[in-house]
């Protein structure tokens, strides 16, 4: 049966078009497992999106169960329905237990008590010696905990290694030189001093650099085991005081290492192994699902004309699942690289790396994408606002500049009209379907000549014709993202189904031709009429570019999905086919080799432009750039005549090093160092010794050193985590010690009870800093309180000696850190500070104007200048843009914690700031996709860009100028004035020059010209093309796709506009507006 159309009413006007969608037939789609061809009904959306309610209320229905006791139930039933629920919790626990971290927590645990033995077990305590410290044992199973897969364990040994040696050098060269300045010269006032500045506070700024420099966890743990194993011998054992070489106290600290590594290594490797090659495989499989459930829900709501599908929980779901599981894929990414490289597996690994670089290629595909249907839906708005104040035919024509009736995208509005919804057809194999199919087409046709109403219909005619084919080809792609790459734990084998790739290059086949077919139909529709306005058929062709602009999109989409299958097929080859090699070993080598050696992956070209220096993922971003801080130091030579040119090289060269020396990382090295020796000092001091021993003050030293943090933020984190953490750790100490008096079969298994409590922190709620510093202050109680006990070498008369004093030792603890915490907050505060407030001032404002740099290169310029060869986006200048956006966004999360007089963090404009620079950068990479189809410019559309190059270079110079605009007053923290340069009329003066090549391109405005003078002619850049110049535009082959480039172009330039504006308004409501009568000269 066909549908006729339904003709309009006399009265009305515009006539309704017929809406074509309200069942949209099912095209030809790929099954991607078979790659069989089909028509049936299909959907976008995932099967288990139920799930999550029927969990919610299970879950509330359980709680109700676990909370509620009727008060009419007999006693009885109360005590069954208390024995139930404690079977039931006992249940729950078990299961936890059971789970990866429930597992990590218990082998943690396993290990704690392994190292406490080297205190409580008289054989190994006495293989370790006499000198007390032996805690360091346990306490070396808690910083490098087996609770981590295999290659992080492998790299946690290789840091472990390199601290106590480091720690090991420092000891013996600082007692080698207290022995021969202070015992064999016999000036012992210049030996302390010796120790002080070189050994105590040049390397312990050592410590802080590299722990800077690096911004690795682990190299965090490892520095504070080296400032551990330092404190041990140069400022709490004598022999440096005296000025006597002993090496006692120094094989103790090499045994009690080999003992607490090889303790949590055994119990890592043997108990639960975790491989991080596994995790990196499951954590890819996530992110694959989570991409397919985004892709689909961004076709499906372009496809119905509605943003409830991007903006509905199930989509915000999928976004923040990969937003969680990036990091992770990252991280065992670069732990898998160890166990790679030790099993002679490096091109897995190079292949490995390959696959997740290609996944952020996907992701990106996917914001490119979001941002062109963000277009239709803004586009859809505007639509749905104008219709209600339409005019007749009657009407006067609007001049395109001043009056835009579509131009202005991503206007903020909601609860506009949307398409009507799509009913999918039953499936169409039958020969009455196809007959309805025939009749469709011809019902089409007699349509084509009723006038549009509005952008909807034309919408709703490009859905019509490209709609099946769009659902089909994301169908495919989310298919085949869903589906598991890889296989199921524990061995994840690569499990790439064959068909994938040709399923997939079929589907793309199916949909570049029907997409070619549907855009001619849709613009041979907007032609028909020529009786519109100007400016209404400009915005009627803004929203084909829109359409054309997301198919162009999906369409990359799938490109890069090929390239996605083929680096898996790469994979599974070499996993299949394992050749192992060292190569890596040979570090005495040059680059040359390892660059041979590197895969060329389908994504690397090498004829473009050298890729963009990656930024490091540990590295801070740094703030003002170099290049502006070397122009501002430099200027004023410059700017002034007549400078002695020798006394200004002399303050260039040594403001350059100075420069150097005020570096982030310098500066924090230098006050490390400045302040640990400015608190060991006491320890060398003879009127301060002595109480410098009473205190404990080489706790409060340790705590100084794990306190002292990058940025302020930072370190009130770990200070208020250090305080609240010994207060737990000593009251545990002093419950256990009272209970035990002192038994070590019972503190045994009461300090595995609190390693538990303590790993489950650590381990299940992941704040480390507080487990590990509980555990710190009860080994430093508790196992120390032992020692003594068992009558070790050590000054303890003041604690109780072999009696210990319980509560004098954790007095002394208490105070020895809260000593130690509040002098690293002082000098992080006051010498130097390093504000994550300013950092995030600066790094956004380097965005945002980076941003604008970028765009000012002109993203359709660039096609001209290079002949297609080239994009405004260079190669890895995206993911630098995207990782450095995150590294912004950690450092969000520093500044809340980060008092001032002036008032708190503003945490939630700065997270409105950060989302507008990622739909920004979404908008970047999208025009990045319409210039990267471009393989080579038409014509038309060549004559196009050279017409409107005057207009499209000011744009891009306005949009620069407002980023700056942005940058500057975000660095100065200055307020805007109520004139700022508008995007908008720039735009339209674009958008006006394009009509007007409309207009003399038109064969029918050309014959109504030529007989006139040449009267209105105008300038067209560098062309020459004008109105003067009708008779050299008349013969050139323009095409309505042409203009296609050029108006997404503008939709591009429209969402930049309107980001821009918000950013504006976040920006006065932060610094506030300056208008005309504000008073500033005072």
């Amino acid at each position: 049966m066909s549908s006729s159309p339904t003709l309009p009413s006399p009265g009305q006007w515009p006539p309704r078009r017929p809406s074509k969608r309200s069942k949209m037939r099912n095209g030809t789609f790929i099954d991607p497992a078979t790659g069989e061809r089909s028509r049936r009904v299909l959907t976008l959306h995932s099967h288990n999106s139920g799930l999550s309610s029927q969990t919610d209320g299970t879950r509330s229905r359980s709680h109700s169960d676990l909370t509620i006791f009727p008060h009419d139930e007999a006693y009885s039933d109360r005590i069954s329905i208390f024995a139930r629920n404690t079977r039931e919790k006992c249940a729950w626990i078990l299961r936890w237990l059971d789970s990866p971290v429930g597992h990590g927590v218990l082998k943690c645990t396993l290990a704690y008590t392994i190292g406490s033995l080297a205190t409580f077990w008289a054989p190994i305590s006495d293989w370790l010696g006499r000198p007390d410290g032996k805690h360091v044992v346990a306490t070396l199973t808690v910083y490098f905990h087996p609770a981590r897969s295999a290659g992080s364990m492998i790299e946690a040994v290789l840091i472990a290694i390199v601290a106590v040696a480091y720690a090991e050098a420092v000891s013996i060269l600082s007692m080698a030189t207290s022995v021969l300045v202070g015992g064999q010269w016999n000036v012992v006032p210049l030996a302390h001093a010796l120790v002080l500045a070189v050994f105590i506070g040049g390397g312990f700024g050592f410590i802080g650099w590299v722990k800077q420099r690096m911004g690795n966890p682990l190299v965090d743990v490892g520095s504070t085991l080296a400032s551990l194993a330092i404190i041990g011998v140069v400022t709490k054992e004598t022999a440096v005081l005296t000025g006597v070489f002993s090496n006692q106290k120094i094989v103790q600290i090499l045994k009690m290492f080999f003992l607490g590594v090889s303790a949590t290594t055994a119990v890592n490797l043997l108990v639960w192994r975790v491989s991080a090659t596994s995790l990196l495989r499951e954590t890819m499989t996530k992110s694959s699902t989570s991409l397919g459930d985004m892709l689909a829900l961004i076709t499906g709501g372009f496809l119905s004309g509605s943003e409830e599908d991007v903006t509905s929980g199930e989509f915000a779901a999928a976004s923040a699942a990969y937003n969680r599981v990036y990091p992770q894929m990252i991280k065992n990414l670069r732990e898998s690289k160890f166990e790679r490289y030790l099993q002679g597996e490096e091109k897995l690994y190079q292949l490995d790396r390959a696959v997740v670089r290609s996944m952020e290629r996907l992701a990106q595909s996917i914001g490119g994408l979001r941002s062109a249907a963000n277009t239709q839906f803004a586009l859809l708005r505007e639509s749905m606002m104008a219709t209600s104040g339409m005019m007749s035919p009657a009407a006067s024509v609007y001049s395109p500049v001043l009056q835009r009736t579509l131009s202005n995208t991503l206007k903020s509005g909601k609860g506009f009209g949307i398409l009507s919804a799509i009913d999918e057809a039953s499936d169409e194999s039958n020969e009455d379907e196809r007959g309805r199919v025939k009749d469709r087409r011809r019902s089409d046709a007699t349509t084509a000549s009723i006038p549009f109403r509005n952008s909807s219909d034309i919408f709703e005619l490009f859905i019509n014709l490209l709609g099946p084919s769009t659902k089909s080809l994301a169908y495919t792609l989310a298919e085949v993202l869903r589906d598991p790459p890889f296989g199921i734990a524990p061995d994840y084998e690569i499990t790439v189904n064959d068909h994938y790739r040709q399923s997939l290059t079929d589907a793309l086949a199916l949909f570049n031709a029907a997409r070619a077919d549907a855009l001619q139909e849709l613009y041979k529709h907007i032609e028909l009429d020529r009786t519109r306005s100007a400016s209404i058929q400009a915005d009627f062709e803004e929203v084909a570019a829109a359409c054309g602009h997301f198919s162009f999109s999906l369409q990359a989409f799938g490109e890069e999905m090929q390239k996605y299958l083929d680096v898996l097929d790469d994979l599974k080859f070499a996993n299949e086919h394992r050749l192992r090699s060292w190569h890596w070993m040979q570090w005495w080598g040059n680059r040359r080799g390892y660059n041979n050696r590197k895969i060329t992956l389908p994504f690397d070209n090498s004829e473009r432009e050298p890729m963009i220096k990656p930024i490091k993922k540990s590295r801070m971003p740094r703030g003002i750039a170099d290049s502006m801080v070397q122009r501002r130091d430099t200027y004023a030579w410059s700017a002034v005549p007549g400078t002695n040119r020798v006394i200004a090289t002399l303050s260039q060269k040594l403001l350059r090093v100075l420069r150097q020396v005020a570096r982030d990382d310098i500066r924090f090295g230098l006050k490390v160092g400045a302040g640990a020796a400015f608190w060991a000092m006491f320890a060398f001091i003879p009127q301060t010794k002595d109480t410098y021993r009473h205190w404990r003050g080489e706790w409060g030293l340790l705590s100084f050193m794990i306190v002292c943090s990058m940025t302020v933020g930072a370190s009130n984190t770990t200070g208020w985590a250090r305080f609240m953490g010994t207060l737990a750790g000593i009251t545990a100490s002093g419950i256990n010690w009272t209970i035990t008096q002192g038994s070590a079969l019972a503190l045994i298994p009461l300090g595995a009870l609190v390693a538990f409590w303590a790993f489950v922190v650590i381990v299940a709620w992941g704040k480390a800093p507080l487990g590990r510093i509980t555990l710190l202050a009860y080994n430093v109680s508790t196992l120390y309180a032992y020692s003594l006990s068992q009558k070790v070498d050590d000054d303890d008369d003041d604690e109780g000696g072999s009696n210990p004093i319980i509560g004098e030792i954790l007095l002394h603890r208490f105070v020895a850190v809260t000593a130690g915490i509040l002098w690293g907050l002082i000098i992080c505060r006051l010498v130097w500070p390093i504000s994550a407030r300013r950092k995030f001032k600066e790094g956004m404002s380097m965005l945002y104007l980076q941003m604008g740099l970028i765009w000012k290169r002109g993203p359709l310029a660039i096609l001209l200048r290079s002949d297609c060869s080239r994009s405004y986006l260079r190669s890895g200048e995206q993911a630098a843009l995207q990782k450095y956006a995150a590294r912004l966004d950690a450092l969000r999360g520093s500044a809340t914690n980060e008092f001032e007089l002036r008032g708190p963090f503003p945490a939630q404009q700065s997270a409105r700031l950060m989302a507008c620079a990622h739909r920004l950068l979404d908008a970047f990479y999208a025009m990045s996709l319409v210039t990267q189809t471009k393989g080579n410019l038409t014509e038309g559309e060549r004559a196009l860009l050279m017409y409107t190059a005057d207009e499209r270079a000011q744009l891009c110079e306005r949009i620069c100028h407002v980023f700056q605009v942005m940058a500057s007053s975000l660095m100065l923290e200055y307020p805007l004035t109520d004139a700022v340069p508008s995007v908008d009329s720039t735009r339209d003066r674009l958008l006006a020059k394009i009509f007007q090549f409309r207009k003399e391109h038109n064969p029918s405005v050309v014959m109504d010209h030529s007989s006139s003078s040449n009267a209105g002619s105008g300038s067209i850049g560098s062309s020459g093309l004008g109105m003067g110049g009708l008779g050299k535009l008349s013969h050139l082959n323009v095409g309505e796709r042409d203009y296609a480039l050029l108006y997404a172009y503008a939709l591009v330039t429209g969402q930049v506009s309107e980001e821009l504006k918000v950013v504006a308004k976040e920006i006065e409501g932060l610094f506030g507006v300056l208008d005309e009568d504000a008073l500033l000269l005072q």
